[in-house]
């Protein structure tokens, strides 16, 4: 981007932001920017590939293909080896349990420390919608 088109929304009181821009030699420089534009375009294209992502394994779920822990895991942008350290298992085991036969045959106690980490009642987290609305939409004002 050319320093001429560094966004400048003249509305904001604060917010400054130093971004790079090419300057009249062709050379990148630090210019101060005080708009929106490349942060909402940036976060537009993440939400279009966390939403795909959530749509890809919500399908995998409802065809039975993954459990219902997938969904939620990559729901709330989860790996496997974080969730193994928020509920204290290996690594191994909550790969087991994506599994829908595996994660069928989860003891209750299990089951509450996964719908904790997740801020879930045990129903709740059982259950999975038809499709999921993000909560945040790059359409959201």
């Amino acid at each position: 981007m050319k320093i001429d088109d560094v966004p400048q929304d003249n509305g904001m009181k604060a917010g400054h932001e130093i971004i790079y821009a090419v300057d009249d030699q062709g050379n990148y420089v630090l210019v101060q920017s005080l708009g929106w534009e490349p942060k909402v375009f940036i976060h537009s294209q993440y939400l279009d590939g966390l939403q795909q992502q959530v749509a890809d394994v919500l399908k995998q779920v409802h065809d039975g293909k993954l459990s219902t822990l997938a969904f939620h895991m990559v729901k709330n942008q989860m790996d496997v080896k974080l969730l193994a350290r928020y509920v204290r298992l290996p690594r191994w085991k909550v790969k087991q349990h994506l599994k829908p036969n595996r994660f069928k045959a989860l003891e209750p106690a299990l089951l509450n420390r996964y719908a904790d980490v997740f801020d879930l009642p045990v129903d709740q987290f059982l259950k999975i919608p038809e499709s999921i609305p993000l909560p945040i939409s790059k359409d959201s004002k």
